[in-house]
């Protein structure tokens, strides 16, 4: 027993001794610090964005305690900011450092471009005169025009239904002038949303070619009743929707920003070579336009990637698409509700999300009532997908249901279907030609690397030649402009031939 109390009081010596840092006998800094690297370079921001936290590693070699005078920054009013040892602040006085220790310097930035070049430079400086030491510090920051709900003057609020709990948002609508920024072909600056933004009843929001749309947290763009949102993208000049975090840590991260919702009777719309990613959900589309027939959404040559929810979620709306393309997504690709009308051409629905458990198939339809549809509206459904994948990393991956009083018609026609399960449900039953013609049922595609969401098939793929002519003249080049009328491929691209690796 007194050997152990005589232990564990060693024990507490020692640990009292190390915790202690200030309290040993240190000599000042001879000069002689290594670093982790000579220059930190915190990336692309926007201007007047918080960059995100780089460190930097301080390292004493000698076996002496040291005594570092002062660490600050060259600037006098920086852009920068640090973190010493767990110390904020701009300018640090007499920092002790054990012999083979080290330290670790965070540092951020929010630079002002107004202020300065597009290359914003500065320095770590420790201790000064002939000891003096630096690390230098490097940020590119691009110029933007930003959009904003301005809590003073924008009174008006929405509520994102299609968010559990969400909070009631205050909303900022465009003005004429704002709404000119998107349209400027000759401005190339980016445009930067913060907050939900809408498009009022009657206008019109059109999209130049190589425009780039950044959303902040928590944002989103709303396009209102009888209000129109066309972008007019090419293939050269692809218009980018995403994330306001312009890192390489965040290319691929979902969630970012919150969706580009089509309210209902919002009409005309048309999405042509564009790139949605790392959003909540890439689009929300609403209830048939106004007449009924003609659809809510058009979409074309686009892609729709890392959703946190849902690619596109598509309630009671009537949407045409062709050349679409969408990856990985936590719920499903495209998810239908409430019925509505739907015809997809050439379509890759290719979901192998792997950053936590999948909730849902790639592709869900259904015409059963959700989200408080209103009781009275039928939820009438008729859907065509044609020459299309239905692909992804779980067993079943296409998803229907039916309620038993509205319409349900449903047509596939040469499409890839994953569904390895077994189901006794007459929904399913991939014979019955009146739903189902010509289904690959299994196959592999192929693709060039699932977890990049770059979904162009291979030459071993079991989707070449599989499609039907007769649609595929519908849409006679596949998504990089690649005539496929004479030997079209299931999806939204024609096969190549993957480079070798050496």
């Amino acid at each position: 027993m007194r050997n152990l109390l005589t232990f564990l009081s060693l024990c507490v010596i020692l640990l009292l001794s190390f915790s202690c840092r200030k309290d040993f006998t240190s000599i000042p800094s001879s000069g002689n610090l290594t670093f982790s690297t000579d220059t930190v370079f915190l990336d692309t921001v926007f201007s007047n964005i918080s960059s995100s936290t780089y460190a930097l590693k301080v390292y004493n070699p000698s076996s002496d305690d040291i005594n570092i005078p002062s660490i600050n920054l060259g600037r006098q009013d920086s852009y920068y900011r640090l973190n010493v040892d767990g110390q904020p602040g701009t300018s640090f006085q007499n920092i002790l450092l054990r012999g083979k220790d080290s330290l670790y310097i965070f540092i951020e930035g929010t630079i002002n471009y107004a202020s300065e070049s597009p290359l914003y430079t500065d320095s770590i400086v420790f201790d000064a005169g002939d000891k003096l030491q630096d690390v230098k510090l490097v940020t590119l920051v691009q110029d933007a025009h930003f959009i904003y709900v301005n809590n003073e003057i924008d009174t008006d609020t929405i509520t994102p239904y299609f968010i559990s709990n969400a909070s009631t948002r205050k909303i900022h609508y465009l003005t004429d002038e704002e709404i000119a920024i998107f349209n400027d072909e000759a401005n190339q600056k980016s445009i930067v949303i913060y907050g939900y933004c809408g498009l009022a009843s009657g206008k019109t929001l059109t999209i130049a070619k190589n425009k780039k749309i950044h959303f902040h947290k928590n944002s989103a763009l709303v396009i209102e009743k009888d209000a129109s949102l066309i972008a007019n993208g090419t293939l050269d000049e692809k218009i980018t929707i995403e994330g306001d975090r312009l890192e390489p840590e965040f290319s691929e991260i979902p969630g970012q920003w919150e969706a580009i919702w089509l309210r209902a009777g919002s009409k005309n719309n048309s999405l042509n070579h564009i790139s949605i990613r790392n959003g909540a959900f890439g689009i929300v589309c609403d209830s048939l336009s106004t007449d009924g027939s003609t659809p809510t959404l058009s979409i074309n040559n686009a892609e729709i990637y890392n959703n946190s929810e849902y690619g596109i979620l598509a309630n009671h709306s009537n949407i045409t698409a062709e050349n679409l393309v969408i990856g990985n997504t936590r719920n499903a690709s495209l998810a239908i509700v409430n019925g509505g009308t739907y015809d997809v051409n050439h379509a890759t629905f290719a979901n192998y999300w792997s950053g936590s458990i999948r909730r849902a198939s790639t592709v869900q339809i259904g015409n059963t009532k959700v989200f408080d549809f209103p009781e009275e509206t039928s939820t009438n459904l008729s859907v065509s997908i044609t020459n299309s994948a239905i692909d992804g990393n779980s067993g079943q991956e296409l998803f229907l249901e039916k309620n038993e009083s509205d319409t349900f018609d449903y047509l596939f026609q040469n499409c890839a279907i994953k569904f390895t399960n077994t189901s006794s449900d007459p929904l399913y039953d991939f014979t019955d030609t009146n739903h189902y013609i010509e289904i690959l049922l299994n196959g592999s595609a192929n693709y060039f690397d699932t977890s990049l969401n770059e979904f162009i098939i291979g030459e071993e793929s079991d989707f070449i030649n599989k499609a039907d002519a007769t649609n595929a003249a519908r849409t006679p080049l596949d998504i990089l402009e690649v005539d496929r009328t004479s030997a079209p491929d299931i999806g939204a691209y024609q096969h190549i031939i993957f480079p070798t690796e050496e």
